[in-house]
């Protein structure tokens, strides 16, 4: 079983991984770090989140970047600021014992002005949404003249949020780029397009077997349920789990809000997160939820993206997800480094079917709870 010392990575990266908790690579870590490190080139890898993939492009930039460099070498494209903050906080731990390398992240929803200011300071990386990274390059706030890769991390996300001519001005805006890594759950025709246009002919395309997409510490779980049931058998679930602590989801911005006051309303330390909040408003919820003063956070699927948060012990879908691709980010938010997990569904008769999909196409098997105590 190869360690990450045997797939190229640095002494001092690995020692930052072990410190994390992250001893042995995933799948596609073991496929695909090799080739990064090997030499330039175009890659395109398809495979979910929660498959380690922050790692499998974080650790191959980092090994790139000239710390005596003061300029910006490297740039990540998110979907969303809560994945870009992320991204930019492992890429910070990872280099704690090797030489330091300076990561910026910048998107919307927090003031441009500030982000501006920051990247006055030396910044090798930087971590970003398409449309604030635009705004940045529009006022020659940002250099990346010197930029020789690009990752898109979670690209089918960034296309679905309406970012491909974003995508397609920052990609034709790159004068000494030499690899572009893409990283995507799936590869729809806007994707392709992308892929055509901006890769290399000869571009290196893997995909993670799906067998490999879920966590194998995860126990999915359903219980049938009416629609007007939902809210009673969850209390019971929530009570069942003691003091874990764990996230619900739904589907929409307003149920999100409803079931959050229903809940605190029972006395279960709750709070929501949506889109319909500010960036301080997210960032003090985030920061009660991390910090254990919240037991349970609702949240929405995108809302959710770049959510890390440990020793979370479920996940609860008071609403199944629109994709099966939601339901892997969802999922994968528990069982995580090792641990195991439990990802609950609250289903109806008719929603059985979406289940027995899942089933199918992830390769799993969900075990139906009669009675909740």
């Amino acid at each position: 079983m190869k360690n990450f010392e045997e797939l190229g990575i640095s002494s001092g990266f690995v020692k930052g991984l072990s410190e994390l908790n992250i001893i042995e690579p995933t799948d596609v870590q073991k496929k695909v770090i090799p080739i990064l490190l090997s030499r330039a080139t175009d890659i395109v890898v398809q495979a979910q989140t929660g498959t380690g993939k922050t790692a499998t492009y974080g650790l191959p930039l980092l090994e790139q970047i000239d710390s005596n460099m003061n300029s910006v070498q490297s740039l990540v494209l998110c979907p969303t600021r809560e994945l870009a903050q992320q991204v930019a906080k492992q890429l910070f731990k990872f280099t704690k014992y090797s030489a330091k390398v300076f990561t910026e992240a910048v998107y919307g929803g927090e003031y441009i002005d500030h982000q501006i200011v920051r990247l006055k300071r030396p910044t090798q990386i930087i971590v970003a949404t398409p449309g604030r990274l635009i705004d940045l390059i529009k006022r020659e706030a940002v250099n990346l003249s010197k930029v020789k890769t690009v990752v898109l991390d979670e690209a089918d996300e960034m296309l679905s949020m309406g970012f491909k001519k974003e995508l397609d001005e920052i990609l034709s805006f790159l004068p000494a780029i030499e690899n572009k890594w893409m990283f995507s759950a799936t590869i729809p025709h806007g994707i392709q397009e992308i892929i055509s246009k901006h890769l290399a002919k000869d571009a290196k395309h893997i995909e993670i077997n799906r067998e490999n997409i879920v966590n194998k510490n995860i126990s999915h779980q359903y219980v049938m349920c009416d629609d007007s049931d939902k809210l009673h058998l969850l209390t019971l679930f929530l009570k069942s789990e003691h003091k874990n602590r764990g996230l619900i989801f739904c589907k929409t911005k307003a149920a999100t809000k409803k079931l959050s006051l229903q809940l605190i309303a029972k006395n279960i330390s709750t709070d929501a997160i949506h889109g319909d909040l500010s960036q301080k408003e997210r960032d003090k919820v985030m920061r009660a939820f991390k910090n254990k003063s919240l037991r349970v956070l609702v949240s929405t699927d995108v809302a959710a993206r770049g959510i890390d948060v440990s020793g979370l012990a479920f996940v609860a879908h008071y609403q199944l997800p629109e994709s099966i691709e939601y339901y892997t980010h969802r999922s994968g938010r528990t069982a995580r480094a090792g641990k195991e997990g439990i990802s609950m569904c609250f289903a109806n008769t008719t929603e059985l079917k979406i289940l027995k999909n899942y089933e199918r196409t992830l390769g799993i098997k969900f075990r139906q709870i009669k009675e909740i105590r």
